[in-house]
């Protein structure tokens, strides 16, 4: 996922924190915009890609 979204928006920065439970969450500006968590599911990347151009 890192990979995908820093080939595709250049210049971002993408921070990986490891965590437990099976969280995994995106957070773009201090806003949550994905979380396995609520969903159930693990984001696909061109998802998450189209988010994050808005």
């Amino acid at each position: 996922m890192k990979a995908a979204i820093e080939k595709e928006i250049p210049g971002a920065e993408v921070e990986l924190i490891e965590s437990g439970g099976g969280v995994f969450e995106i957070m773009h500006e201090n806003d949550l915009i994905y979380s396995k968590k609520n969903t159930g599911s693990f984001p696909r990347e061109n998802d998450i890609v189209k988010m994050l151009k808005g």
